[in-house]
């Protein structure tokens, strides 16, 4: 897969140091509010076409306010994908300890859970990030897990 989230930023960068930028946060802020309502009415027409083309605005968009931040896009999703795993084992842990699977859980609990593990998290930074189960399943059977 091409590591279009880099190239974009790249792009972004480029442009803006020939002088094509934007003069402040609050118009990006913009353009992302303006490009969100474009997403909302291709997701009320039905047109997959319509919806993807505006998804790739929105995310070019984040990737600019990323940029202008100077905050590297790959390297934010990254750190929010590992929050997302910790806190989805964290989920599977605590229904499996009361003897539930997430499909015998509904949503507000395994949301007052994911709350929890957010709260266990802010008391306890340096908690170790695993890998649920459940999420090591879906990854690509020759993926090699890296060691961190």
């Amino acid at each position: 897969m091409k590591d279009i989230l880099k190239e974009a930023y790249r792009l972004t960068r480029e442009v803006s140091r020939l002088g094509f930028d934007w003069p402040e946060i609050n118009s990006v802020l913009e353009k992302l509010e303006e490009e969100l309502e474009e997403f909302r009415e291709a997701l009320l027409t039905g047109d997959r076409k319509k919806m993807g083309e505006e998804l790739g605005d929105l995310l070019f968009v984040m990737v600019n306010i990323a940029r202008f931040l100077r905050i590297h896009p790959e390297k934010a999703l990254e750190k929010t994908v590992k929050k997302f795993k910790s806190r989805f084992y964290y989920v599977e842990e605590a229904l499996q300890k009361r003897g539930k699977s997430l499909r015998q859980s509904s949503l507000a609990e395994m949301d007052e859970l994911w709350e929890e593990a957010k709260r266990a998290k802010a008391r306890n930074p340096k908690h170790e990030i695993r890998i649920s189960k459940q999420i090591r399943n879906t990854q690509k059977p020759n993926a090699k897990p890296k060691n961190r």
